[in-house]
């Protein structure tokens, strides 16, 4: 077989949605899977059905990058979508073809700038990690590049400012895509920070801080990357062979906190697509953390503890299935804050919850258990613990299901030997790794004598990790205390059951 090219598709008599030749008008930080997979799917469907006519042009963040590997087929790949929709079994194959090309910018410096004054280029996408939006002081103008992410767009902005015009260069809207919050604000805040350090002028300054546009956003889709089991299996079927395979879930949202005028000027709002420009993203994160990610954490360690190991597989037992759909539709969803700030009604919040059993359900995605695990401190704290005071508020009491996962969350913490790499438990006699921060690590370890109780109560004290004495939250430690109990007598599977009634 041939390697995935527009040759080597006209060779085939592809006759799907191809486009070979545009102006690029988007500027891409990050050649990894999500973005393809997402940002680019994206611009590839708004180019066929609203004619977008716009190609991106991708810059590789780190110089270890695969610009080889994308270029080689012509900025063409394929995205493989799969996953449940009502239960149903969906999977959706395009092959992209909204890339120009990938240019690795400690190679091609000067390819770099070129991008950096091309007029027609108005967005720029970026994914660099969640540690690529930081500011490094070492960095300097001079290289070529510069070493961190935020230096470099300030040497882009820098660039397109002094030869487009100075004040009256075209702005750029910035799309920040890295897992922090206000990712789009802190971008700016770095480059700001450069424009200083660097002594570019308070002209460029005030060009780059009125008339460009920094962009906090929020992706959620989840993307498996290149599928190496079934590589050879799915070229086979395409008739072709693509190194840079992508698979993903079906679902997608992608929120942008800017002005509303960027809604007409993006052209996914025209194309029907699940990106939302909104004044604020805050009500549509609480909205996913409290809901998807509270549930995930609540039921992970329990589930995990009961014998399971991957997430669909543990929903496939009926105890476990109804303790989350207990979480979440009598737990959470009546505990969230409706108001101007929280704009979502009832029916809403049903729609949402039912589109999350579909992805937790996704039968071409294996969620490992132990995986979600990592950190779960401090994820407990951001995800679950909000909804726990707030049912304790409404009603005067904590719920079962919410207490369960935190008594599940104590029992998988309750190791006995530490590592250099971990606190060391065991389940049915063998042995698994708890990855945390270091302190709640050695915090468990001091504790790994003490009796469930006992720990329950050293736990809900920690005030440094939870922002209050949990204690205190009315019949918390006491309902805790009664379920651990039911643990150690009649194991996790039956907490799970109690929990399903």
């Amino acid at each position: 077989m041939k390697k995935l090219s527009y040759k080597t598709l006209e060779e085939q008599g592809y006759n799907g949605y191809l486009l070979k030749d545009a102006p690029v008008k988007v500027l891409q930080f990050g050649e990894g899977n999500f973005l393809r997979a997402f940002v680019d799917y994206f611009f590839d469907l708004a180019n066929e059905k609203v004619g977008y006519n716009g190609k991106v042009a991708v810059v590789t963040p780190i110089a270890a990058g695969r610009a080889k590997e994308i270029n080689e087929q012509d900025g063409l790949y394929t995205v493989l979508l799969r996953g449940l929709d009502n239960g149903e079994k969906v999977v959706n194959k395009r092959i992209v073809s909204s890339i120009s090309k990938v240019i690795n910018p400690y190679e091609e410096y000067d390819a770099l700038m070129e991008y950096a004054v091309t007029p027609e280029i108005r967005f720029v996408v970026s994914n660099t990690t969640e540690a690529g939006i930081a500011y490094d002081p070492s960095s300097k103008f001079e290289d070529k590049p510069s070493s961190s992410f935020p230096a470099k767009v300030t040497q882009v902005l820098f660039e397109r400012y002094n030869k487009l015009g100075n004040e009256n260069a075209p702005a750029l809207v910035f799309l920040s895509c890295e897992l922090i919050d206000h990712n789009g604000e802190e971008l700016k805040r770095c480059v700001n920070c450069y424009i200083d350090q660097w002594n570019l002028g308070d002209g460029f300054k005030k060009w780059v801080n009125e008339k460009n546009i920094f962009c906090s956003t929020m992706v959620d889709r989840i993307v498996t990357g290149y599928p190496r089991a079934e590589a050879d299996a799915i070229n086979a079927e395409n008739g072709y062979i693509d190194d840079n395979l992508d698979t993903g879930e079906i679902f997608a949202v992608w929120y942008i906190e800017g002005p509303q005028f960027l809604e007409d000027e993006l052209p996914f709002k025209a194309a029907g697509l699940p990106v939302i420009v909104t004044p604020d993203c805050r009500p549509f994160k609480q909205e996913k953390v409290r809901i998807l990610n509270g549930v995930q954490t609540t039921i992970t360690l329990a589930a995990y503890l009961a014998g399971n190991d991957i997430m669909r597989f543990a929903l496939q037992d009926k105890p476990v299935a109804d303790f989350a759909s207990n979480v979440v539709y009598k737990e959470i969803i009546p505990t969230l804050p409706y108001s101007d700030e929280f704009p979502f009604t009832n029916d809403d919040l049903l729609e949402y919850a039912r589109v999350i059993f579909d992805r937790l359900n996704n039968p071409f995605i294996d969620h490992q258990l132990m995986a979600i695990s990592l950190n779960t401190t401090s994820k407990w704290k951001a995800r679950v613990l909000p909804s726990l005071l707030g049912y304790a508020e409404k009603f005067g009491r904590v719920p079962t299901g919410l207490t369960l996962g935190f008594c599940a969350y104590m029992c998988f913490f309750h190791g006995y030997e530490l590592r250099e790499n971990g606190l060391v438990n065991s389940r049915n006699g063998k042995e698994y790794m708890i990855n945390d921060d270091r302190a709640v690590l050695e915090f468990y370890y001091e504790h790994r004598n003490d009796s469930l109780h006992e720990l329950a109560e050293a736990v809900m004290k920690r005030e440094d990790w939870w922002g209050l004495d949990l204690t205190t939250v009315p019949t918390f430690l006491d309902e805790a205390k009664r379920i651990l109990t039911k643990i150690e007598k009649e194991g996790m599977q039956a907490a799970i059951e109690e929990a399903a009634e």
